[in-house]
């Protein structure tokens, strides 16, 4: 059987991604390691995890793109389910994020913004679907 573990996101700074991310949505620090390399989030069933560029570079020895200076977001975002969409947006570009989409009603009832947050991930904030 195969399950989803948890997502890394490669990042310049991983303490400060930390912050970020509870700052501007709420999520608890799981773990952080003491060369500050890695980190986690506690997030719910699966785990949000940050890693140096250092280490991307270590596990890719072809290079990767580093979200934070691609001009344009990453085609991969992580999604995070809220019942208030305008809360969590505000709250977002509060602590640093950049608006990529207000929040709007789509068609099908669900509410959605998108924002980026300073280490270039791609943020999508959303109702529940149905």
């Amino acid at each position: 059987m195969m399950k989803f573990g948890y997502a890394i996101v490669y990042v310049a700074d991983v303490a400060a991604s930390l912050s970020f991310f509870e700052q501007a949505f709420g999520f608890e620090r799981r773990f952080l390691h003491e060369s500050g390399t890695y980190g986690e989030l506690q997030t719910g069933e699966t785990t949000v995890s940050f890693a140096a560029h250092e280490l991307g570079d270590l596990n890719f020895p072809g290079g990767h793109v580093r979200a934070d200076k691609a001009p344009k977001p990453l085609g991969i975002e992580l999604a995070f389910v809220t019942d208030d969409v305008a809360l969590a947006h505000a709250r977002a570009l509060a602590a640093g994020a950049t608006e990529l989409a207000a929040p709007v009603a789509k068609p099908w009832g669900q509410i959605v913004s998108y924002v980026r947050c300073p280490d270039g991930t791609l943020i999508e904030l959303c109702t529940p679907v149905g």
